[in-house]
């Protein structure tokens, strides 16, 4: 296992780092060692230091998007995790409706999120549906080709992310304990807030790891939904190697692998997933 991770990760993820610190031209890359890569993608930011430049708004608005993605996805999946959990007794049925979950996943990404388009565009079921009940008397502009739908696509993409490791670590809350604690007189949010999410936390965070790693990498999506006219940390990597500027690409790539590895150093410190396993 560690010969087949050091081969199909680790020693990719070496090459992307010595590319980054090669030099490069338009047409081609130089073997030599250079932080232009580095310098290009921060060029100007001295200069503007009073406002964000650029590629800090673009990675600040990453965030922002994976933040909300991630908000969204745990309240959603932590739900859906303890309806399955707790309310539904079964074991059977449990495994039924997990792999009802698992459906969506049987179509290509691209086809689940493109299916959004008819449903918010200006003249999509949404916009018509609200304008034949009178509540609207035009188009709602911001549907489609905004953060609304990069979030919505997003979040209806990577929720079952969230779902499988925290229903994981519910599944083994020992069920006497939530009875001890009614027992005991505690209202349903005590029992949640004190038995339920510290014991799940593990399945948060592996959850929480899984969405933001995706997201954060994610410029497909983005792109499309949209419009091409939200820039994020993953179009940048794309726009630097359609312009063959394969070391620039690779050092965003670093920096980008940079920022994820200290959102989940902070994650995995809130809560030691090994210990807690």
């Amino acid at each position: 296992m560690m010969l087949v991770f050091a081969l199909f990760f680790l020693l990719p993820l070496l090459f992307v780092i010595v590319v980054s610190a090669w030099d490069y031209n338009e047409y081609e890359m130089i073997p030599a060692f250079s932080l232009r890569g580095y310098s290009d993608t921060f060029e100007g930011c001295i200069a503007d230091l009073p406002n964000l430049c650029t590629i800090l708004k673009t990675y600040l608005k990453t965030l922002k998007l994976c933040l909300l993605t991630w908000v969204l996805t745990l309240l959603i999946g932590f739900t859906v995790a303890y309806f399955l959990a707790f309310h539904v007794r079964s074991k059977t049925w449990q495994i039924v409706l997990t792999l009802l979950c698992t459906i969506p996943f049987w179509t290509s990404n691209v086809i689940r999120m493109i299916a959004w388009i008819p449903l918010l565009g200006r003249n999509g079921l949404v916009n018509r549906g609200l304008e034949g009940a009178g509540l609207i008397h035009q188009p709602l502009e911001w549907l489609l080709f905004s953060e609304f739908s990069v979030v919505l696509a997003l979040v209806h993409l990577f929720t079952f992310f969230m779902v499988v490791p925290i229903f994981n670590s519910m599944i083994r809350i020992d069920k006497r304990l939530i009875e001890a604690a009614y027992d005991a007189g505690a209202t349903g949010w005590q029992t949640l807030v004190n038995i339920v999410i510290p014991l799940a936390k593990p399945g948060i965070v592996i959850g929480s790891i899984f969405v933001i790693t995706i997201v954060m990498g994610d410029f497909v999506t983005i792109g499309v939904m949209g419009g091409q006219q939200i820039a994020s940390a993953g179009k940048i990597i794309e726009t630097r190697l359609n312009a063959l500027q394969f070391p620039a690409a690779a050092a965003n790539a670093v920096i980008l692998l940079g920022i994820t590895i200290l959102i989940i150093s902070a994650l995995t410190r809130i809560v030691d997933v090994r210990k807690e396993l």
